[in-house]
C-alpha cells in the first residue's frame, strides 16, 4: 500500500485528513511535529508523498521540508497553507515542496494532488525509458537523472517532470498554462505562480547566470522558452 505522511499538530485536522488518505487507498504515517515527522520518515523510508503543516510546535514546516530535501529528492512534498499567507506559498516552493493546498481544502482536491505526485514518482519507466543529451545536459528517464557536464544535479519530481518537458519540446516557447497542465494535470486548479517559482528554482540549479539565464528564457507575457 503507497505511504503518506501527514504531518499536522491538530488533531482534528490530521484525523480528518487520515480518514479520507485511508478511503482513498493510501496508508497514513502520522505526526504532531516536526522531530516526529522526521523520525517517522527514518522508520518508513518507503513513504512517497508527505503532507506538511506550517505551523508547528517545534520546527516549522519549512525546516522540516528543507531537512527531508538535504537527504530524498524523490519523495513528493505538499505544504499545507493557510489562504491569506500568500509569502507561504511561495516560500514552501523555494525550499523543496512540491505543491500546496491552502485550507480549507476539500478530501477530493488534497487525493487529486497526492495522486499527481505518486504518478510522477512511478512514471518514466518501462520500455521507451532511454537517455536524451542536448548541450550539456543529460536527462536520463529510467533513472529520472539530470546531469550537466557529467555531474548529476538534484531535482526534485516536479523539477525533474519540467525539465522532460523543457527537452522534449527544444526551441517551442511553452506557455505557464501547457506547463501547469503538463506537469501538475489539468485538475490541478492552483495558481499560475507555482511554474514561476519552480523555474526560478530550476534556475539556481542549471544556469550558469541565474540573472542571465541561457537556458531557460523568459517569454515576455507568454510563458518560457527551453534552449541548448
Amino acid at each position: 500500500m503507497k505511504k503518506v505522511l501527514i504531518l499536522e499538530d491538530e488533531v482534528s485536522i490530521r484525523s480528518f485528513v487520515v480518514i479520507n488518505l485511508k478511503r482513498a487507498g493510501y496508508e497514513a504515517i502520522e505526526a504532531g511535529t516536526g522531530a516526529e515527522a522526521l523520525e517517522r520518515l527514518k522508520e518508513n523510508p518507503d513513504i512517497g508523498v508527505a503532507i506538511l503543516d506550517i505551523m508547528l510546535p517545534d520546527i516549522d514546516g519549512f525546516e522540516v521540508c528543507r531537512t527531508i530535501r538535504a537527504t530524498n529528492k524523490s519523495i513528493g512534498i505538499i505544504m499545507l497553507t493557510a489562504r491569506t499567507q500568500e509569502m507561504d506559498k511561495v516560500t514552501g516552493l523555494m525550499t523543496g515542496a512540491d505543491d500546496y493546498v491552502t485550507k480549507p481544502f476539500s478530501p477530493a482536491e488534497l487525493t487529486a494532488r497526492i495522486d499527481a505526485l505518486y504518478r510522477r514518482i512511478g512514471g518514466d519507466t518501462g520500455a521507451d525509458a532511454s537517455e536524451q543529451q542536448q548541450g550539456p545536459f543529460l536527462l536520463n528517464t529510467r533513472n529520472r537523472t539530470l546531469e550537466k557536464n557529467g555531474r548529476r544535479i538534484k531535482l526534485t519530481q516536479v523539477e525533474y517532470a519540467i525539465m522532460k518537458l523543457f527537452m522534449q519540446n527544444p526551441g517551442r516557447a511553452l506557455s505557464r498554462e501547457d506547463i501547469l497542465t503538463s506537469v501538475w494535470g489539468r485538475d490541478f486548479d492552483g495558481e499560475l505562480k507555482i511554474v514561476d517559482v519552480n523555474i526560478r528554482r530550476l534556475r539556481i540549479k542549471i544556469e550558469d547566470d541565474t540573472a542571465n539565464p541561457t537556458y531557460i528564457t523568459t517569454v515576455w507575457g507568454f510563458g518560457y522558452k527551453w534552449g541548448v
